[in-house]
């Protein structure tokens, strides 16, 4: 097995490419060990020191370190444990079901109800898939008909990056004011 790894615009964050699926669908974020106790890759990501996040993209995973850690003396033991795991054919999360947070659109009625579906299509279509490429996520959290505001939630290489609030703003929000005209700014949800 050959596991790649890429460099993400955040310093502290690395992307391992295991060359299979790792989710498949969906994403999910483990922000501590106590979290990571779902899943055992995670959990074993987390035994090394100077871990402190653990992200599950469709076919990545990325990694965040303290600032003092090196990934020099991270890479390897963390290379070891995403071989082990998927040599072992061990499911990602046993006994859970997989499910990502957020509101649905079926949280919403009508006119809101079609706007949020919009919003959704265009993070699913055209945002999210650039955001992969650099080892994160972003997902909807909710809208406020009455201000006209989009709350979402970055996860991933994208979580804590000194890039992602000119990337919310500047890319995110741009394309969702254009596009749908009833959005006035984007949030992050932290």
């Amino acid at each position: 097995m050959f596991i790649q790894t890429e460099a993400t615009p955040n310093p502290e964050v690395l992307k391992f490419l295991p060359g299979q699926p790792v989710m498949g669908e969906g994403t999910r974020d483990f922000r501590d060990a106590d979290d990571a106790a779902a899943s055992p890759l995670a959990s074993s990501i987390f035994d090394i020191e100077g871990v402190t996040r653990v992200f599950f993209g469709p076919d990545f995973l990325t990694v965040g370190k303290t600032g003092d850690a090196e990934w020099a003396h991270l890479k390897a033991p963390i290379l070891a444990a995403v071989m082990d795991h998927f040599t072992s054919n061990q499911p990602l999360f046993p006994g859970e079901g997989e499910a990502a947070g957020g509101h649905t659109a079926g949280d919403y009625e009508g006119e809101t109800a079609q706007i949020v579906a919009e919003i959704k299509d265009l993070l699913d279509t055209r945002i999210r898939p650039a955001v992969a490429q650099d080892g994160g996520d972003i997902l909807f959290d909710r809208f406020d008909v009455d201000t006209g505001v989009v709350w979402l939630n970055m996860h991933g290489a994208c979580s804590g990056c000194p890039s992602s609030t000119a990337t919310l703003k500047a890319g995110v929000e741009n394309m969702l004011k254009h596009y749908v005209p009833e959005v006035t700014r984007v949030e992050q949800t932290l």
